[in-house]
């Protein structure tokens, strides 16, 4: 691709435009040379439209194992014999107690995720508001949670308790999705960010490269979650987890999963976007690339079933970067 046209591409989203569907999948192809123009020319979109200021989270598997639902790339799930840690909900103490660690690590905002369908209502989904609120008031930093197919009830008990967003990936294209999942579907993952959206809440929702999809379907779910509203968006590479069906999945490539990352921003110009589980593995070397090409989010502090980088490495990062990590604040 000439600059001309790339420059072209640019200028439209500045100007409050869009690339189109065939244009994405034309940045997605681009060979790995001329990567590097993409990237600077997705953070440029990015510094227009954001701050250099880069949102540091971090999550807490609340509860683990045991999931019904047979998602084809999850060490979690009951279907699949993958040796995770599995246990119910996490006490309201280790909860709080693991808040606390994020903040001093440096995250502005401490999800609570649970493993499962759904949290059924009752003492349980109690629990978790009660340690919601405690956040608030003890740790004082933004909460947010991923609870599976929530209800509306549920979602306007979570907004009283005044959680910054509700988290449900939608994991991949819809055209893709009943590849990687047949125990619900693309429809009920629409249906709880729209449940989500009716009580007032904002959504946290992204998914997975590597499992299978092609480019265009990578573009086709970037243009999905345009569609349905959603301004906070993470992105995680398969980190393949012996026993489940993508264990022996292709790794992508550090260069593929960049451009991928930048389309999303010519796509998305005013989300944020964050780089999450498996950047380690998968970016190795290049993960400062992400976010000196379009991305300004981070996940710290390790995954659900896998760990991460270590504090300090991610904190020097962004020192090297001269990207200030956002603040707590509620």
């Amino acid at each position: 691709m000439d600059i001309a046209t790339l420059t072209a591409y640019t200028e439209k989203v500045l100007h409050g435009g869009g690339i189109t569907s065939a244009e994405a999948e034309k940045l997605l192809a681009l060979p790995d040379q001329e990567t590097p123009l993409l990237l600077a020319m997705a953070d440029t979109i990015r510094r227009h439209f954001n701050s250099d200021e880069v949102d540091c989270c971090a999550i807490i598997n609340g509860r683990s194992g045991k999931c019904s639902e047979n998602c084809r790339f999850c060490a979690q799930s009951a279907h699949y014999h993958t040796g995770v840690n599995e246990y119910a909900l996490l006490g309201k103490e280790e909860i709080v107690s693991a808040a606390k660690k994020a903040k001093q690590a440096g995250a502005a905002r401490f999800s609570i995720v649970t493993s499962g369908r759904s949290v059924q209502e009752g003492s349980e989904f109690d629990a978790i508001l009660r340690a919601l609120e405690d956040i608030k008031k003890e740790v004082r930093m933004e909460t947010c949670c991923s609870l599976g197919l929530i209800n509306l009830r549920q979602a306007r008990a979570l907004k009283n308790t005044g959680i910054s967003r509700y988290h449900a990936n939608i994991e991949t294209a819809p055209s893709y999705f009943p590849s990687i999942c047949s125990t619900h579907t693309f429809a009920d993952k629409a249906a709880v960010i729209h449940i989500a959206h009716e009580a007032g809440l904002r959504i946290c929702s992204g998914g997975i490269f590597g499992l299978g999809e092609t480019r265009a379907q990578r573009a086709e779910m970037a243009f999905t979650l345009q569609h349905l509203g959603v301004d906070s968006v993470p992105l995680n590479i398969l980190n393949p987890i012996p026993g489940t069906p993508f264990a022996g999945n292709t790794p992508l490539s550090p260069w593929e999963i960049l451009r991928t990352f930048a389309v999303f921003r010519f796509i998305l110009p005013h989300a944020l976007i964050r780089t999450a589980g498996g950047r380690e593995v998968n970016l190795r070397s290049l993960q400062a690339y992400a976010l000196t090409g379009g991305l300004n989010g981070l996940m710290i502090g390790g995954y659900l079933t896998t760990g991460g980088n270590e504090v300090h490495v991610d904190r020097q990062m962004l020192r090297d970067l001269n990207r200030p990590p956002v603040q707590p604040r509620l």
